[in-house]
C-alpha cells in the first residue's frame, strides 16, 4: 500500500497576511481561494508540490463551543496551536528571503544535536513553520 499526503491544514486568523507570507516569503502558489474576508479557505503549494497547505479559519466548525474558539484563539496568539516542517536545498537562501519580508524569526540556521539543520519562523497566525535544510 502506497499513501501520500494530499493536504495539511494551518489556522489563520488574517488571511490576506498569511497569503503574502505563503505566496509572497516562501514562493507558493494559490491553487484555491474560496469564500470571503476571515471566513476564507486558501490552498497554497510550493510550485510544483503534490501536497498543498489549506489555510482556515480556525473555529469555523460550528460544533466548536464559544469557550473552545477563545482556547483556539489563546494557543494560536502564543504559537503553539499549530506548526509546519518544510525543507529547502538552499536553507540560507530562503531564511534570508523570509527574514525580508519582516517574518517573526524564532531561530536563525543552525545545526541540532540530532542531525538537521533547520531554521524557523512564525507565520501571521503565529503557527510554527521550520525549515530543514535538504541534502
Amino acid at each position: 500500500m502506497r499513501l501520500s499526503i494530499a493536504h495539511t491544514f494551518l489556522p489563520t486568523d488574517d488571511p490576506e497576511r498569511s497569503l503574502e507570507f505563503y505566496r509572497d516569503a516562501l514562493g507558493f502558489e494559490v491553487l484555491n481561494d474560496v469564500g470571503h474576508g476571515a471566513m476564507r479557505w486558501i490552498t497554497v503549494a510550493p510550485p510544483g508540490g503534490q501536497t498543498s497547505i489549506v489555510l482556515h479559519p480556525p473555529a469555523a466548525d460550528p460544533g466548536i463551543t464559544d469557550d473552545e474558539r477563545r482556547t483556539i484563539a489563546e494557543l494560536m496568539a502564543k504559537g503553539s496551536y499549530a506548526s509546519i516542517v518544510l525543507a529547502s536545498p538552499d536553507l540560507a537562501g530562503i531564511f534570508e528571503r523570509v527574514q525580508a519580508t519582516g517574518a517573526e524569526v524564532v531561530q536563525e540556521p543552525m545545526d541540532q544535536p540530532y542531525g538537521v539543520r533547520d531554521c524557523a519562523f512564525r507565520d501571521p497566525a503565529g503557527n510554527m513553520v521550520r525549515i530543514n535544510q535538504q541534502p
